[in-house]
């Protein structure tokens, strides 16, 4: 599935105003350290996802080889390859966090939203993810929209947080270094 979102690459002036003066931290040569930043934007800017042509831009505002980028979008979980919702709730699955009831409430978002982890509801409101280490291990389980994070979850607080959820109109995946 193709958004018009992709269709609007380059990154309009003020991002790339922005892209440029994070690169311009880095030494010649070095500014693939800037690669994760500009992940982040160009998600944000994308619409919360990034396609291959999206990717390949990021690339060549690096001068590094596309690989480079697939590389690190698809190792971190907090990079989306495919379309997401306007809210996409990521559940830390790693060991304290299911030991503590993570398991019960991806169940529970599931049966509530009426789909599977990976899957976007049918009106594009929710996306459901689970995720490595939300680094928050004391509080688990802990679960993470956007940049806000929700910890020692039971599943009437994830009801709770639906309710707010249903009612925002910001999508969760917006540009952090605005």
């Amino acid at each position: 599935m193709e958004t018009d979102q992709h269709k609007q690459i380059p990154f309009n002036d003020e991002t790339l105003a922005m892209v440029n003066r994070i690169i311009g931290r880095y030494p010649e040569g070095r500014q693939k350290s800037a690669l994760i930043p500009l992940l982040h934007i160009a998600q944000a800017e994308a619409g919360g996802w990034l396609s291959p042509e999206t990717m390949d831009y990021v690339a060549s505002l690096l001068k590094i080889k596309p690989i480079e980028v697939y590389e690190v979008a698809t190792f971190y979980t907090m990079f989306n390859l495919k379309p997401v919702g306007n809210c996409t709730i990521e559940v830390c699955r790693t060991g304290p966090c299911w030991l503590n009831g993570a398991e019960e409430i991806v169940s529970h978002l599931e049966k509530k939203l009426h789909i599977r982890v990976g899957e976007t509801t049918s009106d594009g409101k929710f996306t459901l993810k689970t995720v490595e280490c939300l680094a928050a291990c004391g509080n688990a389980p802990v679960i993470q929209v956007g940049t806000a994070y929700h910890e020692n979850m039971t599943t009437e607080s994830v009801d709770l947080l639906l309710d707010e959820w249903r009612e925002e109109t910001s999508p969760s995946y917006q540009n952090p270094y605005k």
